[in-house]
């Protein structure tokens, strides 16, 4: 039986995913050092920040509450501030009168968008697919099984 490259390339990230994840008892979550690190910018607006933050070079506060919508400022500050603790953004204070603050994203910050941004395309190549899939699952009958 011949195998093809594309099932070469299936076998593959079946294998990477395996390897990532592997077997429960072997990457218990609370000793997965990675899990801790997606969950620092797995949420929607680490991803919407990052992603405003790659459109330009510096951005003010302000500005970039205004490309993150649906924000709000406390949760604007508690996201940036753990993207800079991670090494995602920097921060440039400017002692000015009125003091002015430039947020960019970091040499590990822009590593990070180019994955995010191929997460964007495929979410948005694949948008159709997943809300016919959403509607099919609301039409289909719901089983008593266990999920």
């Amino acid at each position: 039986m011949s195998v093809t490259i594309i099932d070469n390339q299936q076998l593959t990230v079946e294998k990477r995913a395996k390897n990532i994840l592997g077997p429960a008892e072997q990457h218990p979550p609370e000793m997965c050092p990675i899990r801790d690190i997606l969950g620092h910018f797995g949420d929607k607006w680490s991803i919407f920040t990052i992603l405003s933050l790659g459109q330009k070079d510096r951005v003010r506060f302000n500005e970039l509450k205004s490309m993150v919508h649906g924000i709000s400022q406390r949760m604007l500050t508690v996201t940036l501030r753990s993207l800079e603790e991670n090494g995602v953004v920097e921060r440039h204070w400017y002692p000015e009168i009125p003091p002015r603050v430039e947020y960019c994203l970091t040499p590990l910050g822009r590593s990070l968008l180019t994955k995010m941004v191929e997460l964007w395309e495929w979410a948005s190549t694949h948008m159709d697919d997943v809300h016919d899939a959403r509607r099919r699952f609301q039409r289909a009958p719901k089983s008593v099984e266990p999920a």
